[in-house]
Parts: structure tokens; sequence; C-alpha cells
């Protein structure tokens, strides 16, 4: 009886710290870190800093976003798995995190060093054109890559990036052989793509939202279940009856013997920035769906993702780095 009071006690504790002002007693003093392995500007580091911002009025003490690009994400993770287990430590990270151990022959780190806190947000892929050229949907891209596939490409950021694997999953999947192009950036994709270099490019929904919403690029359908209300008019593949469908994720994860109880406390305070609605309205606006978990939960998703891009890297022959 005893316990069941205890342990209903604790509950109690926890909804009131979460409804009232939030304090950082529990973590360690001084600032805590949330390393990114992408540059300032882009999505990663945007939604990093909202959350960051957050977390630091909530608990009442500095985060710092500490970028550091480049590697595919290995210097960023490898720093992290280093750092102190002392709850003033998180890395963001996403599906090109379980891609790695395919993609490269040695690893700085081991995967199992990084431990759970919270997804942060999911968002699509999506297929884009130029809005002048012969591919005006799906239907006359695949006809396309049929009758022309000596001149028939996609174009996306890196090699193993997220967009590059979606690629070569939809191609694996609808049966077509075409040569995948890799970019350094999303700008160099679009005016590649605007020059008629390529005749297809594939990018998350937040790395184009802009400029299909302009029209300045023709979207011709994105990877998500249902349609995308920030999308107007792109369609699904699933509505066109094409076997593609694929979301992506990022989330935080912490050095792996960072106390339960400090995962906990990093895990409630993301949940609580996800559901501030200012923020909410911030990330749909980027083309993102905030969506926060578990740690066990954000486990599972990144253990499937490794599993699912070990299987495409290989169909794909991709050789590892």
């Amino acid at each position: 009886m005893a316990a069941r009071w205890v342990k209903i006690a604790a509950v109690l504790l926890g909804t009131a710290c979460l409804n009232g002002p939030l304090k950082a007693a529990e973590l360690p003093d001084g600032p805590a870190t949330v390393i990114v392995g992408f540059g300032p500007g882009g999505l990663g580091d945007i939604v990093t800093r909202l959350v960051a911002n957050s977390m630091a009025a909530s608990l009442g003490k500095p985060f710092v976003v500490q970028n550091m690009p480049g590697a595919s994400g290995l210097a960023a993770a490898t720093a992290a798995t280093r750092a102190k287990p002392d709850g003033n430590t998180m890395l963001l990270v996403s599906g090109q995190n379980a891609a790695s151990p395919s993609l490269f022959k040695e690893m700085p780190y081991n995967p199992s060093d990084l431990s759970g806190v919270s997804t942060v947000g999911l968002f699509n892929f999506i297929f884009v054109a130029n809005k002048n050229g012969e591919i005006k949907d799906v239907a006359s891209m695949i006809d396309f890559a049929k009758k022309n596939p000596e001149k028939f490409n996609i174009g996306t950021i890196s090699t193993g990036s997220a967009q590059n694997l979606a690629a070569l999953l939809f191609l694996s999947k609808i049966g077509l052989k075409a040569q995948t192009i890799p970019f350094k950036s999303t700008g160099e994709l679009v005016t590649a793509l605007s020059g008629g270099h390529i005749q297809v490019l594939v990018e998350t929904v937040p790395g184009v939202i802009g400029q299909v919403n302009s029209g300045e690029l023709r979207g011709l359908a994105v990877s998500s279940n249902d349609p995308l209300p920030y999308l107007p008019g792109v369609p699904t593949f699933k509505s066109l009856g094409v076997d593609f469908e694929l979301t992506s994720w990022n989330g935080f994860m912490a050095p792996a013997k960072t106390p339960r109880a400090l995962v906990d406390i990093l895990n409630a305070h993301v949940v609580k920035a996800l559901e501030e609605p200012d923020n909410k309205a911030k990330l749909v606006a980027l083309g993102l769906t905030p969506k926060a978990s578990t740690p066990e939960e954000l486990e599972k998703l990144y253990k499937e993702d490794e599993a699912r891009w070990r299987q495409v890297i290989a169909d794909a022959k991709i050789d590892k780095q």
C-alpha cells in the first residue's frame, strides 16, 4: 500500500512541476549544450534553436547550440558520445545518423553510446520538377524515365543523405533505373533543376516548401500518407496509386550513461517546448510536424531506420566510404 502511494505522489509531483515553474535543480549548474551536425540556418539548426530557447526559459539555464557540420554528422555524434553524461549535453539526430553504420567502413563512435531523449518532429519528402519542363506530374515522370533512361536523372543533396536514400528507395520500389546526382546544397540542387541539368529533385518538404508554394518549382508528389495542408495542390504518391510512403524524423539523444532521471527531465522539457502554440505554428510553417516521444520510442524508430537504410544501401550497391 505504501509503495502505491509513493508512485502516486511521484506522478503528482511530476505533473505539478510541468504545470508550474520548471526548475533546473536536478541538472548540474552551468549551461547545457545541444550539438548539431549541420551548419547555422538549416532546418536542423532552426528547429534545435527553437526548442533550446524554450528549454532555456523553462529550465532557467542557458542552452547553447553548437554547430559541427560536415563528415555526415559523424563529428557531432562523436563529440556527444564523449561528453560528460550529466544531462547537460544533447545531440540532434535524424535518419542520417541511422544510415551512417551502413555508409562508412569505420565508425568513430558506437551508436549504442547514445540513448534517446525524444523525437522532435516528422517531415516528408517531395519530388519536384522544373515548372517549364515536360514532366508535369508523377505519371509523366515515370513515363519519361522508362522511355529515356539515359536522359533521366534525379538530383539530391549528398550521397547517403536521407534525400539521396529516399530517391534510391523510390527507384527500387517502382522498378526504375536512373542515375542519382549528388549536390552539396539545396541551392545548387534547385539551380541545376531550373537549368535543365537534372529532370527531378528529391528534397525534404521544408527544404523547398517556399519555392513550391510560390510556383517557382513544380511539386509532383509528397511521400506522406495524407495530403499536407501547407502544400495545397500537391498530391501524395498514395493518392496516385504509387507505392511510396516515407516519413523521416529528427530528435534528441544524450550520452548513453546519462542517468534515466536526468533523461526524463530533458524529455519533459522537450515535450513542453513542442506543446507551446507559437513553437507549433513555426514548425508547421517550416513543413515539419511537431511530435514528441518517449526515449524508448525514439530508440525503436532509430533501430528501424538502421535496418531499412541498410537494405536500401545494399540494394543500391553503395560502396562504404
